[in-house]
């Protein structure tokens, strides 16, 4: 069986990549994304939990012996410095999981949701195509606000750390404007799910 194309998507937040990866999904196409993956990775038992543990304290796991994400995030929050730790052991895994995932025989081509693909883009060199989800700041900030009771100035903060809009769109072979109505990803998404059919020559 061939290895399938891989195309990875990527937005800021607030850029409804979850509605696209869901159109794509319901098309029969498979998704993997880096967070549901990071969250496997952290479940009981896992050898990152573990290294958590070790690196930031046993406190971060609960009765349960599940990983505290608050707790995890208060300590990370501000701190530059417990933030790349914590990448160091989540980030390697993820992509090499991410990889073996979407690579693995079978489909014509998958795809790979990553929020922070073109802050990590040298480890995914491996990708066919990037697909990038954009919308303008603004759009961006509303979104993001309604979704999740944030206040501007979080919002604001959340989006300094992730790489800018025009870091993104650099990247991208190809984009959906998604500043429109929900129901105008339909036909983008059937376009280009048939286009990656084709150049995966399925």
């Amino acid at each position: 069986m061939r290895t399938p194309r891989v195309i990875g998507i990527t937005g800021g937040i607030g850029s409804g990549k979850s509605a696209v990866t869901a159109r794509f999904a319901a098309c029969g196409v498979p998704v993997f994304d880096a967070d549901l993956v990071a969250r496997e990775l952290v479940a009981p038992g896992e050898p990152a939990l573990a290294e958590i543990a070790q690196t930031f304290g046993p406190d971060l796991i609960d009765s349960d012996g599940q990983l505290d994400r608050a707790a995890l995030r208060a300590v990370v929050f501000g701190d530059d410095a417990a933030r790349a730790r914590l990448n160091a052991i989540l980030h390697p895994r993820v992509h090499a999981r991410l990889q073996a995932l979407a690579q693995a025989p079978g489909p014509a081509w998958t795809l790979v949701a990553v929020p922070l693909l073109v802050e990590s883009i040298e480890r995914y060199r491996w990708l066919d195509r990037i697909l990038v989800v954009d919308v303008p700041r603004a759009v961006q900030i509303e979104r993001a606000m309604a979704r999740d009771g944030a206040d501007r100035t979080a919002i604001a903060a959340v989006l300094a750390a992730q790489a800018s809009r025009a870091e993104r769109l650099a990247c991208a072979d190809d984009v959906i404007s998604n500043d429109g109505p929900i129901e105008a990803l339909d036909p983008i998404v059937a376009r280009l799910h048939r286009r990656y059919a084709a150049l995966a020559g399925s």
